[in-house]
């Protein structure tokens, strides 16, 4: 019989022991018989090593350390993995129980070297309440389609749709500890170029978990707003190095139209450096989109002025 492909289910936790059974216990239900699963546990200081460790007579790894931040933990994660394939798994997101087998089966028709994707829905209470809405990167693209797809507008991916072989992933080097937000769009950003493309694999769902823990602390304040400017730098560099043209750099230009419009207000000093990106990229981006109200001031003041009144006024509402 076939010796069945060892897969590494990597699990960065932080302080999420009330989600943690939910997430192991999809990793254990997995259909694929040769998984092994490592919990990293960064620093908690609630019950998440110990609700990780209750799992270790079913096979659950865990290693302890220092607080690094999610890309410290998955790096130690990697260190320790010894699978063909590598499935990043955040603590509090979901399998579900045939997806690694599916992209598995979808991989080994496929030529050498791509990843696997699939489709993922979000939800807030129950799994079975997530909602799967496709985007134009829920499709086989080749590594340079898939990002300017992605970035000009046709959806991301949250690392837990991703199965990445193993040989891919030593390639792409470590996930960069430097970075906080969009430390995976840089990651997968490298994943993706040193591959031959993605197959997307309709049978293959994940569920992303939105809830105001500490996945929303992470997108606000200075320092998210540096890791996004530095991250979305970084992604400029590894894509032109591959693909300089006017598509590629449209579309980059469009990533850095939507850094300016999310840190407008908390950074206006990265606003401005990254609108001098966005206009050395391409200069005739149309205004981004929004509310009426907004559209109606955007024509009279311009985008980035009818923005600033937009979260103002948001502001002033939420007082």
């Amino acid at each position: 019989s076939m010796v069945e492909p060892l897969v590494s289910i990597l699990v960065p936790s932080h302080n999420s022991a009330r989600w943690l059974p939910a997430t192991l216990g999809s990793a254990l239900a997995q259909t694929h018989p040769a998984c092994e699963i490592i919990v990293v546990d960064d620093g908690s200081t609630d019950e998440s090593a110990a609700v990780a460790e209750s799992f270790s007579d079913r096979g659950v790894r865990v290693v302890r350390q220092p607080q690094h931040g999610a890309a410290g933990a998955r790096n130690a994660a990697l260190r320790e993995a010894r699978g063909e394939f590598v499935q990043f798994l955040d603590a509090d997101d979901l399998l579900a129980p045939e997806k690694i087998a599916r992209q598995l089966t979808a991989l080994s028709a496929a030529p050498g070297g791509m990843l696997a994707s699939g489709p993922w829905g979000s939800f807030a209470g129950e799994a079975a309440q997530a909602e799967f809405r496709p985007e134009a990167v829920w499709a086989d693209l080749a590594p340079v389609d898939w990002l300017a797809t992605s970035w000009s507008g046709g959806g991301m991916f949250p690392p837990v749709v991703w199965l990445v072989p193993r040989a891919l992933a030593e390639s792409a080097g470590p996930w960069n500890e430097t970075l906080s937000l969009d430390d995976d769009g840089e990651y997968f950003t490298r994943v993706l170029l040193r591959s031959r493309g993605v197959r997307f694999v309709p049978g293959a769902r994940s569920f992303y978990r939105r809830h105001d823990g500490s996945r929303v602390s992470a997108g606000r304040g200075r320092r998210a707003a540096e890791s996004s400017f530095a991250s979305v730098e970084q992604k400029e560099r590894h894509l032109l190095a591959v693909d300089d043209s006017p598509r590629t750099r449209r579309a980059l230009a469009l990533h850095w139209q939507r850094f300016v419009w999310e840190q407008i207000a908390a950074a206006p000093d990265l606003a401005t450096l990254g609108l001098a990106r966005m206009r050395h990229l391409a200069a005739d981006l149309p205004a981004p989109d929004g509310p009426r109200a907004y559209r109606l001031a955007a024509r009279l003041l311009g985008w980035r002025r009818a923005r600033r009144l937009q979260l103002a006024a948001q502001r002033f509402m939420h007082r």
